[in-house]
């Protein structure tokens, strides 16, 4: 029965997948720990230990994204047994039953796959935010020489104002914040342009991930409507449950919407207010200099006028 559509194998790839090829699987699946995993504190506080201090709070983020991640990898595969799990129960009851707990289940276990998908995309967020922490990473030494001469500049014009090595160190002082200055240039650059690439690969995840479970959402309302819920009284009999091909053909509905999704075809779109608010701005800004140009009286209609009132 449903089988053939809950365990599929090989898939066409969809819509949307032509459209933004999937990324490789996510680094942070657990191979070795099953469910769980009981290294996410020891992985957090390492992170926040280890490593170029300017680097380490964006490690300790990219170590909790980490865990995150996991987590989820958990959810989707508890939801899949909570889905076959459904089917079971269903099995044994009466035709209806039987037939639309069979046919949830699919759409549940769907979802548990969507899931698995999103902690690909999302982890594609994770490795362009390592990017960033690299890059602090490798300005830190410029940061720390520099300081270092500085320092010690610092100690000789106090202890030996007259040592020829303060005149080598000011040199070096010079050289080196010459390449901090390229170096926290570069920081800046990529921090921004990075940050802005690893937010858009998150929010696009999370918009995919978000309307194709609404979808399902849709199909799983949809099914509990073949369901005869009307009561009965002791003795009578329910009439025959006919909803075998409505609830099959629900299914390849919702099959073929999510495999024909794509970002074009998105539902939900955000409406800015601060864009609202300028397109207002400027209706009034034209409605003030219309009446400015309305008010607007030449010195002739003002003679003109003065000579009538006369």
């Amino acid at each position: 029965m449903h089988r053939t559509y809950s365990l599929r194998s090989q898939r066409a790839p969809t819509a949307a997948q032509l459209q933004s090829p999937p990324p490789p699987p996510s680094s942070t699946k657990s191979k070795f720990f099953g469910k769980g995993s009981i290294t996410h504190s020891f992985r957090k506080q390492a992170a926040g230990a280890l490593g170029p201090e300017l680097a380490r709070k964006l490690a300790i983020l990219i170590k909790m994204e980490k865990n995150l991640m996991r987590s989820i990898e958990i959810t989707s595969r508890e939801r899949k047994d909570v889905a076959k799990q459904l089917s079971l129960w269903g099995e044994t009851n009466d035709d209806d039953i039987s037939d639309i707990t069979d046919k949830l289940g699919v759409l549940i276990y769907e979802v548990g796959e969507l899931e698995d998908q999103f902690i690909d995309r999302y982890d594609q967020y994770r490795i362009t935010l390592k990017s960033i922490r690299d890059i602090e990473g490798s300005v830190q030494p410029s940061r720390e020489r520099k300081q270092k001469i500085t320092d010690q500049i610092a100690y000789l014009k106090y202890k030996d104002p007259q040592s020829p090595k303060i005149n080598v160190l000011e040199q070096e002082l010079v050289r080196a914040e010459a390449e901090s200055l390229v170096a926290e240039a570069q920081l800046s650059n990529i921090t921004r342009e990075k940050l802005k690439t690893a937010f858009n690969y998150q929010f696009d995840s999370i918009r995919e991930h978000s309307e194709k479970i609404a979808l399902i959402a849709g199909y799983g309302k949809a099914l509990l409507e073949l369901l005869d819920e009307s009561p009965v009284t002791p003795g009578e009999t329910r009439p025959a449950y006919d909803g075998y091909e409505a609830s099959k053909q629900i299914i390849i509905d919702a099959e073929n919407a999510l495999a024909s999704w794509t970002f074009d075809s998105a539902v939900v779109r955000p409406t800015l207010s601060l864009a609202a608010n300028e397109e207002e701005e400027g209706y009034e800004d034209e409605d003030l200099a219309n009446e400015a140009e309305n008010l607007r009286v030449t010195e002739e209609e003002w003679k003109e006028a003065e000579g009538q009132i006369a």
